[in-house]
Parts: C-alpha cells; sequence; structure tokens
C-alpha cells in the first residue's frame, strides 16, 4: 500500500498543546483513496528535528509528505509554497538555541517550492467551507527549517512530493489571547484530511490566482 507521512511538532513557546501534533496523531493509522497515513513527531529544537525527519524518511519510504506546524496568528489552513535555506529564530527552541541569520544547508539553495498541488489544496479545502490560503512564507523558525529539510531530501528522491502546511490556533489557546484568530480542531483534521486527498488526486497543480499584492 503507498504511504502518507505525516510529522507535527510537538508544542513550545510556552503552549501546552500544539494543533499540529494532535492532527497528526488523529490522522495516524487512517487510509485515503488507498494511502496508508503514517504519523509522526518532531522536536521543536533546530538540528534534531531534521535529523528525526529524516529518520522518519528513511523508516517510513513514503510517497507523500505533508510536514504541518502551528503558525500564531493566522486565520487559515496556509499551505505553503516556498522553504528558505535561513535559521532566523525570534524566539528559542524548546532546547534554548536561536539561531540568526544562520544557513540550514551551505550546498543548498536559496530556496525550494514546494511539491504539492498548493492551488489545488486550498481550494478544495475551501469548497469544504475550511478556510484555507496559499502562503508566501513559511517563516524562519523551526517549522521552515524542517520545510526546507525536508524539500532538500526530496531533492534526491524524484518520486516523492512533499511540502508544509501551517494551522491556526485551536479555541482553547485563544482564550487568553485577545482578537486572535482559531480553528477548531476538527476542521484541522479535516482540511488536512483534503490536503492528502488532493494530493494524491491532483500529480499537476491547477492555475488559478493564489497570490497577494503585498
Amino acid at each position: 500500500m503507498p504511504k502518507v507521512l505525516v510529522t507535527g511538532f510537538e508544542p513550545f513557546d510556552g503552549e501546552a498543546v500544539n494543533p499540529a501534533f494532535e492532527a497528526m496523531q488523529a490522522l495516524n493509522g487512517k487510509t485515503i483513496k488507498g494511502y496508508e497515513v503514517i504519523g509522526k513527531g518532531l522536536p521543536v529544537v533546530f538540528g534534531e528535528s531534521r535529523e528525526l525527519l529524516k529518520k522518519w524518511l528513511d523508516e517510513v519510504e513514503p510517497d507523500i509528505v505533508i510536514s504541518v506546524g502551528l503558525a500564531g496568528g493566522r486565520y487559515a489552513i496556509s499551505v505553503e509554497r516556498v522553504a528558505i535555506n535561513i535559521d532566523d529564530a525570534r524566539i528559542p527552541d524548546n532546547k534554548g538555541r536561536q539561531p540568526v541569520d544562520e544557513v540550514i544547508n551551505p550546498s543548498g539553495p536559496a530556496a525550494y517550492w514546494s511539491k504539492l498541488p498548493i492551488k489545488a489544496i486550498v481550494k478544495e479545502i475551501r469548497e469544504a467551507g475550511i478556510p484555507a490560503e496559499v502562503s508566501q512564507t513559511a517563516g524562519t523558525y523551526v517549522c521552515n527549517h524542517i520545510f526546507y529539510g525536508l524539500m532538500d531530501y526530496l531533492a534526491q528522491k524524484p518520486g516523492v512530493r512533499g511540502g508544509f502546511i501551517h494551522i491556526p490556533f485551536i479555541p482553547a489557546q485563544v482564550a487568553d489571547k485577545l482578537q486572535q484568530p482559531s480553528l477548531h480542531l476538527d476542521d484541522i483534521i479535516r482540511g488536512l484530511e483534503i490536503a492528502i486527498a488532493a494530493t494524491i488526486t491532483y500529480e499537476k497543480d491547477i492555475v488559478e490566482a493564489g497570490g497577494t499584492v503585498s
């Protein structure tokens, strides 16, 4: 059976939960369009997270990889377009590391495009009544670190497609955060199921406006 690897990060920055980890656990063991979904957790730690990701990739040998991370403050499921070759941490990771302006791979390209059908995914999630968007930046924290590391690895695996999706806070996380958007975990899980199904369905992305003015 073909396989989809879904990764989700542990809690970080003082949060008690990370919906990316919760969603990953909920998806683990499901079958979507004949593909087995395998969920694996990742630490919010520069370097270690990338090493563990490589371990999961080597062990699982997936056909599709979707890494998921939390982007508090976003209102929609954000399908990332590009990973950049830089670590520039605004806050320390879970082991106190805070790289600033450090290249992830000195011999790698400046950036990698996602190999997911990003616009098809956004269209399908929106049609299910769940907010979704194409995102032009995955930031410069551990999420982008993993996204770049994933695409660096997949550059040597031309038959495997993968990319990164950011998700919003869940309601419990914004009870003490004024005017912060959130999305129910059930909607996040459903959105990721749709993202997996769309990736299986669309080997080539659709052409549809999804950019931003600024």
